[in-house]
């Protein structure tokens, strides 16, 4: 077997979390008081503090004794809540950030797609912007040119191509940034969540341009997303992260069960474990029967109740409230916005506690697990809470129909219609 094109030994991250201390609230008086006794100040912070002589600090191992190694050409997810160290995992691969301690070992350029907003030069036009990412890439400008036209087809930004990218949507902004990291023939291509922000057509560009630089091309992806659809049909092995810790390494499909198995408990309600420090969060959700009881088992027939408690806590334009319904093997079937059916949550949302409820009619979903998560953000692409909440058991125990012996997961009662018939010849 040829050399691993990446290999992390012993990765571990540290931060230190600094808290807010009766000095930091009255600054003034603090001053005041070291100014007139300092060695009087020093002894009465170091006993209050217990001993320790920054109180105020906290450690944070974003990551802990993370080592894998990966091929050449491999396509490689990397999954887990949010806090599990993913960021911080790729941040360190494409040299962001130093590691505490261990290292990482990157044969070949590397190309990023981390967060929307990086990567350009907010004042050089996005022409200016493709010739820069290339030279700090170390390619050679005749290099960039070759690729420059397929750039911008795939970017879908020729009209703008000479306005500075400051003046760029997030949508077009991410669509350059991909575009650039992907067809400038890095030996690893490193994307993160900033995926999501894309309408449904860009992901499937994006997805089928992943699939052709790993499997064609033979360079190596790493991905991480939530979206476990796109972890399935992309990757053919996984990272799963937990706490900072490697929980798995293996083939996609087992991890991906690892996983669900994992984070979600079978259930009928979910509730927030913290205040978040955003401006909308999904406090409460609950699954219901048709009837409004609560419940983990619905019966394939009668359909069921997504219900959500969310709190605006300033004015939101463009406030999203979305519910997505997984397979057990992490396939997206749905994604149901409030949005869609009252356009008006779109305008102004002004502080409060709100809820609202998602009626699943009966029929859709065939026999079977399937997982609850759910997403709020913004129309700018903001994403303020993701989480996976609870799994539940669509079952027929009262109706026995053969549409829910057949395969797949979904299976409606659409309408037929014998449009014509002619005699036999």
């Amino acid at each position: 077997m040829s050399e691993p094109i990446i290999i992390a030994e012993n990765l571990s991250k540290k931060y230190l979390i600094r808290h807010q201390t009766d000095a930091d609230r009255y600054f003034r008086h603090a001053v005041a008081r070291v100014a007139k006794t300092p060695w009087r100040w020093m002894r009465q912070q170091f006993r209050s503090n217990g001993g320790k002589a920054d109180g105020g600090r906290e450690e944070f191992w974003a990551l802990r004794d993370v080592s894998f190694e990966i091929q050449r050409g491999e396509a490689v997810g990397i999954i887990g809540r949010n806090g599990a160290g993913k960021s911080t995992l790729l941040k360190i691969l494409s040299r962001i950030t130093e590691p505490t301690s261990g290292r990482a070992r990157l044969r070949g350029r590397v190309a990023s797609l981390l967060e929307v907003g990086t990567g350009f030069h907010p004042e050089l036009t996005g022409r200016e912007n493709i010739y820069l990412n290339g030279s700090i890439l170390g390619m050679r400008k005749a290099e960039i040119a070759r690729k420059f036209d397929e750039i911008v087809a795939f970017a879908d930004i020729e009209k703008f191509l000479d306005t500075p990218v400051k003046r760029y949507s997030s949508g077009m902004y991410v669509r350059l940034a991909f575009a650039v990291a992907a067809h400038l023939e890095p030996e690893i291509l490193v994307v993160d969540e900033v995926l999501a922000v894309g309408d449904l057509r860009f992901q499937q560009k994006c997805l089928g341009k992943m699939r052709e630089v790993a499997r064609q091309e033979g360079r190596t992806v790493l991905f991480v997303s939530h979206n476990l659809g796109a972890i399935n049909s992309l990757t053919n092995k996984t990272i799963y992260l937990k706490e900072g810790g490697m929980a798995k390494f293996a083939r996609t499909a087992d991890v991906v069960a690892s996983y669900l198995g994992d984070s979600l408990q079978t259930g009928c309600e979910w509730t927030a474990k913290a205040i978040s420090p955003h401006p909308l969060q999904i406090m409460r959700v609950a699954l219901l029967s048709p009837e409004g009881r609560a419940t983990s088992h619905c019966e394939a027939e009668e359909g069921f109740i997504i219900d959500l408690t969310y709190e605006v806590r300033k004015e939101i334009f463009g406030a999203l409230v979305e519910v997505y319904i997984y397979s057990s093997d992490g396939i997206h079937l749905l994604t149901l916005g409030e949005h869609d059916a009252n356009p008006d949550c779109l305008l102004k949302r002004i502080p409060g506690r709100y809820r609202t409820q998602v009626r699943v009619p009966g029929g859709w979903l065939n026999v079977g697990a399937y997982y609850i998560h759910v997403n709020s953000g913004t129309t700018d692409m903001t994403t303020y809470d993701y989480a996976q909440t609870f799994s539940f058991e669509v079952v027929e125990h009262h109706r026995h129909t053969a549409r829910h012996g057949r395969g797949g997961y979904m299976v409606p009662l659409i309408p037929w219609q014998q449009v014509e018939r002619g005699d036999l010849i």
